[in-house]
């Protein structure tokens, strides 16, 4: 598989930063990702506020009905990522 090239990130990072509103972004993330991939990614903000929250792993799995694998993955990244959860569940007030 080949690299996607740094500048090709930079221009997603700069598309994302220029969603004003929550119709702009429903509007971007449904044309951009198929309805499975928004899925996933909507599953895992769900589990990144329940994690926040102190909800067990058990009941978060029972809860979503997700694996405590994909609950495993996404406390590492809240715990050891580079912050991005953390800084967007204090700015959303989570």
């Amino acid at each position: 598989m080949v690299p996607v090239p740094s500048n090709h990130v930079r221009d997603l990072y700069e598309l994302f930063a220029a969603v004003d509103s929550v119709e702009e972004a429903r509007t971007l993330l449904t044309d951009i990702l198929t309805p499975q991939e928004l899925e996933s990614l909507a599953e895992r903000w769900q589990l990144i506020q329940a994690l926040h929250a102190g909800k067990p792993q058990r009941e978060i799995a029972r809860d979503l009905g997700i694996s405590i694998s994909k609950i495993t993955r996404g406390s590492r990244m809240l715990q050891y990522g580079s912050g991005g959860f953390t800084h967007f569940l204090k700015k959303l007030k989570k």
